[in-house]
């Protein structure tokens, strides 16, 4: 089997980088407000079970087809189905991650800022509406476009620079720190008062809130939170040693990745029925409700200075591995510089993020299907394109991946996977495809 050069140094540095690469926005950012906008309890109990039944099995076929074949998202497909268009997966990976980048570093730019802010203390202050000072920064072209230019600045030194030594060590520390000051948010969020009334919303369903499209907010949020379907594990499965597990490590980042979306939510509503903020606010419900809570905290300037840079380290995590997916397939030739491939791929993102930038602005007039830019852009990537590559990659790996080699890379390093393996094979060949089938027509109205 060929291997790439680079290579994880443990399986510890794996699963961080995974999980680094899985817990940024898609728990801390958008799953608040998503689970806000889609009936709190019901969507969050869809969300783990999806999460579980179609986005765990879907992590483990990305790591197998990556480690099995050895190579980058485009190059996987061709090494395993050669003289096919099967490797169309890895394009529409590589362009769905371009996209994804465009509306992604955004948030990521809003980040930046906050960050910064809040480190010059500017942030909380006595009598602030959060939700004014959210609308004034974003509002701001001037502030967006130098928070989106900074943001893919970083992402372009560091992975122009290859990203395994920064990011690995960094994740063993700063993912671990990310946790303890989660806990602390929860612990005072819980503490409120009129807390309780926030956790009965995350936490107890209320199935009547469902609706068609929540339910494929929850399916497209799964894939989302776990960066699934679009073949990004695929390539970071590829630096992965044969001493490792993969449905040990798949499960871990699963595990890590829920319980992270269980601390969000546990940090976010409770503070937001305690301050008396709307949970459907939409995707700047984070950034108004951390401030608030922080305020009640002593020292809470340093703690949000402290937590907002934690959290742009996680976004920047997430943001590495989907730059990686790129620069990956258009350097695995050898005859392009990884440096100047990272340097263009990083200006045309940055252009292409642009309209997302200002559609709170300048083009907040703009619409495409009654959406703006920006959540156009999300919801095409979430809620389309994700589903459509997850529903490819399980395709691609049951009907076309040769078997024995899927079933060697599945129980490789763990003996006791053996036992699990026909219960993935049945989840992979029947579950998950039928799902987001079932999901897809369920949604455009053809199923009831």
């Amino acid at each position: 089997m060929d291997q790439r050069k680079e290579q994880w140094s443990s399986k510890l540095g794996f699963i961080m980088s995974s999980a680094g690469a899985a817990i940024g926005l898609g728990a801390i950012w958008k799953f608040p407000y998503v689970t806000g906008m889609s009936g709190g309890g019901a969507f969050f109990l869809l969300f783990v079970v999806f999460t579980i039944l179609i986005g765990l099995p879907m992590l483990i076929s990305e790591f197998v087809i990556g480690r099995g074949a050895g190579k980058e998202a485009v190059s996987a497909y061709k090494k395993l189905a050669p003289n096919s268009t099967w490797p169309w997966i890895g394009r529409l990976g590589v362009a769905g991650c371009f996209l994804l980048l465009s509306f992604y570093s955004v948030v990521g730019g809003w980040v930046f800022v906050y960050s910064g802010l809040s480190v010059q203390g500017k942030i909380i202050s006595e009598g602030a509406s959060y939700s004014e000072q959210f609308g004034s920064i974003v509002g701001s072209p001037v502030t967006t476009l130098i928070g989106l230019l900074l943001f893919t600045m970083i992402n372009v030194l560091v992975v122009s620079s290859g990203v395994q030594n920064g990011i690995e060590k960094a994740n063993k520390y700063m993912m671990p720190l990310l946790f303890i000051f989660f806990i602390i948010l929860v612990v005072r969020s819980l503490t409120l008062t009129g807390a309780m009334e926030g956790v009965s919303f995350f936490l107890k369903p209320d199935f009547s809130s469902i609706t068609r499209e929540s339910v494929l907010y929850a399916l497209g949020q799964s894939f989302f939170s776990l960066a699934v379907g679009f073949s990004c594990m695929v390539t970071y499965s590829s630096y992965l040693k044969r001493d490792v597990s993969l449905t040990t490590s798949a499960t871990s980042v699963v595990g890590m990745n829920l319980f992270v979306s269980l601390l969000a939510g546990l940090a976010i509503f409770p503070a937001v029925f305690a301050f008396g903020q709307e949970p459907a606010a939409g995707p700047e419900l984070l950034f108004m409700v951390l401030p608030a809570v922080f305020s009640q905290l002593p020292f809470g300037q340093v703690f949000l200075a402290l937590f907002l840079i934690l959290f742009l380290f996680a976004t920047l995590t997430s943001s590495f591995s989907l730059y990686e997916i790129i620069v990956a397939a258009l350097t695995a030739s050898g005859k392009r510089s990884r440096k100047a491939v990272t340097w263009i791929i990083g200006l045309v993102v940055f252009i292409a993020a642009i309209p997302s930038a200002l559609s709170s602005s300048t083009l907040s007039s703009f619409t495409i299907f009654g959406k703006s830019v920006f959540d156009a852009t999300d919801y095409l990537v979430s809620n389309i394109l994700l589903p459509t590559g997850c529903l490819l990659i399980a395709i691609f790996i049951i009907r076309k991946m040769d078997q024995v080699l899927v079933r060697e890379e599945f129980t490789l390093m763990s003996p006791q996977s053996k036992s699990y393996y026909p219960l993935w094979h049945l989840l992979m060949k029947w579950v998950v495809p039928l799902t987001i089938i079932v999901v897809f027509l369920n949604t455009l109205g053809i199923v009831q």
